[in-house]
């Protein structure tokens, strides 16, 4: 059985922060991403945006497995990732 993998190489160990208040709730709000890469079984490993928990610094550098916890089923019956994805290091 194959495992999706994702890499954050070390230029990309940082976060890119967003804040602001809610139109809809007037409550704050704080959105994390870090650039990592997708290995989909393609030739190269695709640039994609990891959403990640507020309460979390950047992942480091590494190879890390996607867990289970990270996709959600959305109203359409779509497999997607959810809010924020959890990943486990390759190494551990």
């Amino acid at each position: 059985m194959s495992s999706l993998i994702v890499e954050v190489f070390p230029e990309n160990e940082t976060l890119e922060i967003k804040e602001g208040i809610s139109k809809a709730s007037g409550n704050p709000y704080r959105l994390q991403t870090q650039i990592a890469y997708g290995h989909f079984g393609g030739k190269f490993p695709v640039e994609m945006k990891l959403n990640v928990p507020a309460e979390q610094s950047f992942y480091p550098a590494g190879k890390y497995y996607v867990l289970p916890s990270s996709f959600t089923v959305d109203a359409f019956g779509n497999l997607t990732f959810g809010r924020s994805v959890n990943l486990k290091s390759v190494s551990k």
